[in-house]
């Protein structure tokens, strides 16, 4: 029997097993490389439902030598190997593209679930399927000045089925919270091929869940039992971080007391988080291995027309985390760092910069930089450079708030500007976006490798933990690096260029994993903020989490995918040995989520 012609017997969608296209998704923007014996383009959710029990009934009769499991896929931009499978990938890009509804709605507030996040004020909802690619997404939402604002840096390639499945984050995130913040209601396809709606439920609901005698009800009712008998070791097992997508968000699932100021009335679906049990909280994040998403209800906010730049210069980084601490009093919109070898980069590659602006650009940027050189002549490159955005509805409320925060770091005895225009600002930006494209043009013969891209420390520990981090790091000639990230999460981006026709990159990938990520777990932070787990990461969870929240997650698994047909082998399975075996071996270049 061929799955290609078994497949296409019921599905509507398309189905392509050419040895071509199973190359082109044995590949995502991680270092890994798995091949899949088959590709299908769904046309909907039915073509979903019928592949899942088709898939269950193989298993069970063994027609197939292979056991068959289905791994979901939007555009392929996960950086941890969470996109790649060794059976069926499932692409969504192809039909599964639409947006329903983009509208504004009455306002109300919502509170990221994080330490000392901020009520976000909601202005908009949308609904629209997995394969949609965000920046088609935010193209329609800012027709009505709407955002969804935990958009990633990856956002002109990235599709939304993917920030659901990785609970992604990016540089607004300090202020508006992650994915998991605004998804309001799901349609998921659970492992017994049915599609079920995913929503916020009261406490009469919850229990009308767990009576019924049917899959969805064993879910709901297994799933409560669970958190319940293990309430306070569940609690006590959260990582204390602003920011975390490691592991199943068990912590996030019950919620027995209403925050305040949440209003009934303007949100009587209890979206905003304020409902007593939610399993929309378990399902993003979970990387496809719960349920297949097809249709996602998401909260908008109200884009702030003006923003403007403070720019802190630190020459040491011993008072970094009670300066970030005293900048975040003041509430920035963003708070995103880099390094000195970044500053470097951007000045041995200057003229990169310039190639795109044209004469008249080419000297504004020029001449924007020199207060910057006249610093360095004074007082050298800074250690870390800091980044604080201010946004509002007019220029006086942006400048009282960024004037108070210097006046409020001055005890810190940092060089800090607030800049003038956007063109200022850019110019910032630019050093925060390009520099590491930037390395990966001008070195030769090295390529991205993500594997130690994304963790999190609470930033009152930086000061002691970024010096460690280097001196593991220096150890390593062989690789090139940068360090940049969201300072105010205390999220970390590194992304190694390597010679990837070594043949001891598996065992120094995994050798340096190791160290940097026992030190990460030394300061309580978490191995991932908001690339995941994936295949890279899902062997460190067990270490990060200990035995009992480890099984926990493993029960979970069991809870919703007894068969293991999900995206196997992330969160729960695969260790040292399969990333071993399946780290790409020549030349090849990868996307990178910075």
């Amino acid at each position: 029997m061929q799955l290609d012609i078994e497949i296409k017997k019921f599905f509507k969608g398309d189905v392509d097993d050419t040895h071509e296209t199973r190359v082109k998704y044995s590949r995502d923007a991680s270092i890994l490389e798995v091949m899949p014996k088959i590709i299908v383009y769904p046309k909907d959710s039915t073509d979903i439902c019928k592949l899942v029990k088709w898939v269950n009934a193989q298993n069970s009769s063994k027609q197939f030598a292979d056991k068959i499991s289905i791994t979901p896929r939007s555009a392929g931009t996960c950086m941890s190997g969470g996109a790649i499978g060794e059976s069926i990938i499932m692409d969504f890009t192809r039909y599964m593209n639409k947006i329903y509804s983009i509208e504004k709605v009455e306002k109300f507030n919502i509170k990221p679930k994080f330490p000392n996040s901020n009520q976000i004020e909601i202005s908009g909802s949308a609904r629209l399927e997995p394969g949609v690619f965000y920046r088609d997404f935010e193209e329609e939402t800012l027709k009505q000045n709407l955002l969804l604002p935990c958009y990633t840096a990856s956002k002109s390639i990235n599709a939304m089925g993917g920030m659901v499945g990785n609970n992604s984050a990016g540089e607004k995130s300090l202020f508006y919270g992650k994915t998991e913040d605004y998804v309001a209601e799901l349609k998921v396809v659970f492992a017994d091929g049915y599609e079920y709606k995913v929503t916020p439920l009261n406490k009469k609901e919850l229990y009308a869940k767990i009576a019924q005698t049917d899959f969805e009800g064993e879910v709901y009712k297994s799933i409560f039992n669970m958190i319940k008998e293990n309430d306070m070791a569940i609690r006590a097992g959260r990582p204390d971080v602003s920011k975390n997508s490691a592991g199943y968000y068990l912590w996030n699932i019950l919620n027995p007391e209403p925050v305040e100021g949440w209003d009934e009335k303007k949100d009587p679906s209890n979206s905003s988080g304020q409902a007593y049990f939610d399993l929309t909280k378990l399902i993003v994040g979970s990387q496809g291995t719960l349920g297949i998403v097809t249709e996602i209800k998401l909260h908008l906010v109200e884009k702030k027309p003006i923003s403007k730049l403070v720019v802190i210069f630190m020459k040491d980084l011993s008072n970094l985390g009670e300066c970030i601490d005293e900048i975040l009093l003041f509430h920035p919109e963003s708070l995103e760092s880099y390094d000195d070898d970044t500053m470097k980069l951007a000045i041995k590659f200057f003229p990169d910069f310039l190639k795109k602006k044209g004469l008249w650009g080419m000297v504004r940027f020029m001449w924007s930089f020199i207060p910057e050189v006249f610093m360095m002549i004074t007082g050298g490159i800074p250690k870390l450079i800091l980044l604080a955005e201010f946004v509002g509805d007019n220029e006086k409320e942006i400048n009282d708030k960024a004037n108070a925060m210097l006046s409020g770091i001055k005890k810190f005895n940092h060089k800090a500007r607030l800049t003038r225009s956007q063109t200022e600002s850019e110019k910032y930006w630019n050093i925060r976006r390009e520099s590491f494209a930037l390395l990966r043009k001008h070195v030769k013969d090295r390529h991205t490798a993500p594997f130690i891209d994304d963790f999190v420390v609470k930033p009152e520990f930086l000061p002691q933990f970024l010096p460690q981090l280097r001196e593991i790091l220096k150890d390593y000639k062989n690789i090139e690096f940068t360090i940049a990230g969201h300072a105010g999460n205390g999220n970390f981006h590194i992304i190694p260029l390597i010679d990837l026709s070594d043949p001891n990159n598996a065992d120094m990938i995994i050798e340096l994993s190791k160290k940097v990520y026992t030190l990460v777990m030394k300061y309580k932070g978490s191995i991932t903020g908001e690339h995941n787990d994936g295949l890279i990461r899902t062997p460190f969870l067990l270490q990060m989490y200990g035995q009992y929240i480890y099984n926990l997650f493993g029960q979970t698994k069991k809870i919703f995918d007894k068969n293991n047909i999900l995206n196997p082998g992330k969160k729960i399975g695969e260790g040292f040995s399969y990333i071993k075996n399946h780290i790409i071996k020549e030349g090849h270049d990868h996307k990178h989520d910075l």
